[in-house]
């Protein structure tokens, strides 16, 4: 593998073409706030901005610095639909409530896409579409069944595409068809995460960054009840709370750690490419994955890089498995592509996704806190959303929101409190059910 040095090879691609917002550290925390925001990224950044247009005070509260986390690690992917696929979102939930959930995703990327018109962010989004490739003749067989069920159903339009056609679409003989849904959308997700830390600001909410949140306690305030917000750089007190943390919630909110499921994704990216390849690669510019369990998926960036990502391990990101990871990915990389045999590596990392036990996203309160998490690599636009509707409610409005309806449920028996144990096991099935199905 040929990467540029061991010193600079552990490097997020993003995070090179943005300066992310700073904040004084030694600024103290309020004593008191409307909302205290924990997480600066997507999830509580859209919160905050949607809080303070409401006009409360709000305290944005993060561990490292904004977009620390997998909002900026991604692979930039504005993506319609669930994790779940139509079929089985219609059997697990009903074809009403899946309905709204499947309307949900589409209005998700509308909201990023208006967040960015509005508050003038400059984060190369672009409404490309995506590019579902199938890894076995016997999942592309399966597309004919969800096109058409996405269509009856949801009322809304993906196109097949054969094998013998694929060719105008991905420069690879890999895959045995794909599927193309026009509505998904790409973007720089740093420089996004970024406009949203600004346009929060000038919405009226502070961040405070290295101000990670040590432990919450119940305590009321001139008659007022509300928390005890216990951070690294002090305290303050709260009326009400909003967890933004997805794959890095942590012992502060021990009830949501307990239901989310930290799983790393890994991404590699190369130097720039000619154009004529970068064209051959990827001639629309689409968001490419496959349909793998372990799946990769992979896009050209702006700057005509190949950003090639996937599960490369089952574990949190780590210098060691990102490391492995990078290895991995580049043998995947490969295998699609041939033609970048002699490209460098020029970018590694990784972040940690949330995943819940049912895979879905989900919203709403636990024991008196508000939250909004679970995205299984669809947060670009759900976090976005989720942030923004979550933050309605709390500011008195009635938004439309199937996921504060269903059941949150954690892992069975109780097996699992603080560390995921069971990644191993985890991931060793998903790739059984790959070799399988």
């Amino acid at each position: 593998m040929t990467i540029r040095s061991p010193s600079s090879a552990q490097q997020n691609y993003w995070l090179t073409t943005v300066e992310v917002p700073k904040t004084d550290t030694k600024m103290p925390l309020p004593e008191t706030v409307d909302v205290a925001v924990i997480g600066a990224g997507f999830t509580g950044l859209s919160a905050a901005r949607t809080l303070a247009k409401h006009g409360a005070k709000v305290a944005v509260l993060e561990a490292e610095t904004v977009g620390w986390g997998a909002s900026s690690r991604n692979g930039g992917m504005v993506l319609t639909g669930l994790k779940l696929g139509p079929t089985k979102l219609i059997s697990n939930y009903g074809r009403e409530r899946a309905r709204r959930m499947f309307a949900a995703s589409l209005a998700s990327i509308d909201c990023v896409e208006q967040i960015v018109h509005d508050e003038n962010i400059e984060c190369n989004f672009s409404r490309c579409g995506h590019l579902e490739v199938a890894y076995k003749q016997l999942h592309f067989r399966d597309y004919a069944h969800e096109a058409e069920t996405i269509a009856r159903v949801f009322s809304h339009e993906v196109r097949i595409v054969p094998r013998n056609e694929l060719h105008t679409e991905i420069g690879s003989v890999t895959y045995y068809g794909g599927m193309i849904d026009a509505s998904s959308a790409g973007l720089n997700p740093a420089k996004y995460v970024a406009g949203l830390a600004w346009a929060a600001a000038r919405a009226g909410a502070t961040v405070y960054a290295r101000a990670r949140v040590q432990y919450l306690r119940r305590e009321p305030h001139d008659a007022a009840s509300g928390w005890r917000v216990v951070t690294t750089r002090g305290s303050l007190w709260a009326r009400e709370v909003f967890v933004g943390t997805s794959g890095y919630t942590g012992a502060a909110t021990p009830a949501l750690r307990r239901k989310i499921i930290p799983i790393g994704s890994f991404i590699i990216a190369t130097g720039v490419l000619p154009p004529a390849l970068a064209r051959e690669l990827s001639p629309h510019n689409r968001m490419i994955y496959d349909s793998k369990n372990f799946l990769y998926y992979f896009r050209l960036t702006p700057d005509n890089r190949m950003l090639f990502g996937g599960r490369a391990a089952f574990f949190p990101e780590t210098e060691n498995t990102i490391r492995r990871s990078a290895e991995i990915l580049r043998r995947g990389m490969l295998s699609v592509y041939p033609q970048l045999r002699d490209v460098k590596i020029e970018y590694v990392w990784g972040g940690t996704l949330d995943f819940a036990f049912d895979i879905m996203p989900h919203s709403g309160q636990i024991d008196g806190i508000h939250f909004a998490l679970g995205y299984a690599g669809h947060g670009v636009a759900m976090a976005t959303w989720l942030g923004q509707k979550t933050a309605e409610l709390m500011a008195g409005e009635s938004p439309d929101n199937p996921f504060t309806e269903i059941s949150f449920p954690s892992a069975p028996l109780g097996l699992y409190r603080e560390k995921p144990w069971f990644l191993p096991l985890a991931g060793a099935y998903y790739k059984m059910l790959d070799w399988v199905r």
